[in-house]
C-alpha cells in the first residue's frame, strides 16, 4: 500500500522541498496552501516528474477548511499516514508595546492554531495505522531569543514544541510518532514576508557573531536539507524517535541563543 502525506504550506520553501524529496520516495502527497497559484504550478512540476499529487486551497487558520482537505484526502487516496504541519508567518516584528493586537493573534492563528487544526483533523486517519506527525517549528523561541521584534513569532514556534510533547505521549499507543523540526536560516523566501516596525532599533540587543553567524560551512541552509530530515522523520528509519526537536541550523543557533 501507498504511504500518504499531507503538508500544509506545500506550495514553496521547506514544504515544496518536502513534497518533492516525499514523492520521489514513493509517497502520494497532498498539498495545502492559500497560495492557489503557486500550488498549480507545484502540481504540474511534481505530474511532469509522474508523482502522485493533490493540492488543495486551503487557509491552515480555518479548522473548517482543513478539516474538509483532510476529508477530502480520505476521499480520493483512503488514508493519511504522514501530517507535515509546515505552515507559517513571522508577520510584523515589533515591540512588545508597539505590536498590534491583530498581529499577534494572526501569527498565532497561522503558527499555532495551524498546526494544531491539522493535527487534530488528520489523527483520526492516521489512528487506523499509526503514522508520523512532523512539526516545523523554529531555533527561534527554543534556542534563540536574541531576535528583535520576533515575540510573537517565537512565542507561537515554542508552543508548537511543547504541543508536539503532549501529543507525543498521547498517540504513542495509536503507533503515532510526533516530532518537531527546528530550522535556522534556510534560503527560501519566508524572510521576504517579514514586516517591520520603526522601533526596532530601540529594542535590539548587540550579540558579537564570532567568525560570522554560520559556524558549519558559512552558509545558511537549504529548502532540500530539511526535506531530508523531513523523509527521515515520515519513514520507519526514524520508528523509535518521538516527542524530540531536531535542531537544523549549522550550530546557528548556538551562537546567537
Amino acid at each position: 500500500m501507498e504511504k500518504t502525506a499531507i503538508i500544509s504550506g506545500g506550495a514553496s520553501g521547506i514544504g515544496k522541498a518536502a513534497a518533492l524529496k516525499l514523492a520521489g520516495a514513493g509517497f502520494r502527497v497532498c498539498l495545502l496552501d492559500v497560495n492557489d497559484t503557486k500550488l498549480t504550478e507545484v502540481k504540474k512540476e511534481m505530474e511532469d516528474k509522474a508523482y502522485k499529487v493533490m493540492t488543495i486551497p486551503c487557509d491552515i487558520s480555518d479548522y473548517d477548511q482543513v478539516k474538509m482537505a483532510a476529508k477530502k484526502m480520505m476521499e480520493q487516496w483512503g488514508r493519511i499516514d504522514v501530517v507535515f504541519a509546515n505552515a507559517g508567518i513571522v508577520g510584523q516584528t515589533a515591540s512588545i508595546e508597539s505590536m498590534s493586537i491583530e498581529n499577534w493573534i494572526n501569527v498565532h492563528n497561522i503558527n499555532l492554531n495551524g498546526t494544531f487544526f491539522l493535527v487534530k483533523a488528520s489523527i483520526p486517519h492516521v489512528k487506523k495505522q499509526g503514522g508520523s506527525i512532523i512539526i516545523t517549528s523554529s531555533v527561534s523561541g527554543n534556542r534563540v531569543f536574541s531576535q528583535a521584534g520576533f515575540t510573537a513569532y517565537s512565542t507561537s514556534k515554542a508552543a508548537q514544541a511543547a504541543f508536539a510533547k503532549m501529543a507525543a505521549l498521547e498517540l504513542a499507543k495509536y503507533h503515532i510518532r510526533v516530532n518537531v523540526i527546528c530550522p535556522g536560516g534556510i534560503e527560501t523566501d519566508f524572510s521576504k514576508s517579514i514586516k517591520r516596525s520603526q522601533d526596532l532599533e530601540e529594542i535590539k540587543v548587540p550579540v558579537a557573531f564570532p567568525e560570522g553567524s554560520k559556524p558549519l560551512d558559512k552558509r545558511s541552509g537549504k529548502p532540500e536539507e530539511v526535506a531530508n530530515l523531513v523523509k527521515f522523520l515520515a519513514t520507519d528509519e526514524s520508528s523509535h524517535i518521538t516527542g524530540t526537536e531536531i535542531y537544523i541550523d549549522g550550530a546557528e543557533s548556538l551562537l546567537i541563543g
